[in-house]
């Protein structure tokens, strides 16, 4: 079992090296449906796992230059309050175990689905935003929706572990058309940081984290997510995109039926 996790590890991180997504639509699913952990274990196990991995992310993407501090300052205040608020609400109602785990099971579900909208069509989004600049919020209006953006994403990442990563970039491009791919990916990591720290410590005070579990995905994570951002560019981005929304597509449809 421990090789099942390493190897686990090692999957998603090149896939998320490859793609830039499916860290935590995959990891959640993958740890609830193959391998019979709790919905709460595995969204708990998760965040500490995202945190740790997208910390060194974020590293890179300062070095290069390519993390826009300003936008990660407004999703942090909604983000970072909403996920202890979410996190208040899992212990407030932590005593209906099976009503709990049913919400965050159909919480995944729905991001991941989420998920899939984000990688099938963040391109179109994007080309219709610029065409028609007179729909861009500007100002303090762009503001305001940014911190609105992040307590949404706050209190889905709190729940489920999944949202940061496709589903935030993909809002990013909405609001910040003019970011580089290369930005856009830098800030979506960056807040990511804090955020998942935020909400692993506070499913770690929830009692919700495996941490042999965590510290076996680990190992594969770290070589598995080195080895796909090297090969990232020697493989068609479409080709991974549509393989990963299919993935994600049957991962939504075997936790809800």
């Amino acid at each position: 079992m421990t090789l099942s996790y390493v190897f686990s590890g090692f999957a998603v991180g090149a896939l998320v090296g490859l793609t830039g997504v499916g860290g935590g639509s995959l990891m959640t699913p993958l740890l609830t449906l193959l391998f019979g952990v709790s919905p709460t274990v595995a969204v708990g196990t998760d965040l500490a796992f995202a945190s740790t991995t997208k910390a060194a992310g974020t590293l890179a993407h300062r070095v290069r230059g390519t993390v826009r501090w300003e936008v990660v300052r407004h999703l942090c205040m909604g983000a970072l309050p909403a996920a202890v608020l979410a996190t208040l609400g899992l212990k407030y109602f932590g005593a209906l175990d099976k009503e709990i785990a049913h919400i965050i099971r159909y919480s995944i579900a729905g991001s991941v689905l989420l998920t899939v909208v984000a990688l099938l069509f963040r391109g179109r989004m994007q080309a219709w935003v610029i065409a028609h600049p007179e729909k861009q919020l500007q100002g303090v209006k762009l503001a305001i929706a940014t911190v609105a953006v992040g307590a949404l994403l706050g209190t889905l990442v709190t729940i489920s572990s999944i949202g940061a990563g496709a589903v935030g970039a993909t809002i990013l491009v909405l609001l910040y058309p003019r970011l580089s791919p290369a930005e856009i990916a830098g800030t979506d990591i960056a807040y990511a940081v804090p955020l998942t720290a935020i909400a692993a410590f506070g499913h770690w005070w929830l009692g919700s984290i495996d941490w042999e579990l965590l510290m076996t995905l680990l190992l594969g994570s770290v070589p598995g997510i080195t080895i796909g951002s090297l090969a990232a560019k020697a493989m068609p981005e479409k080709v991974l995109r549509g393989l990963l929304a299919t993935t994600l597509t049957g991962v939504a449809a075997k936790m809800v039926f």
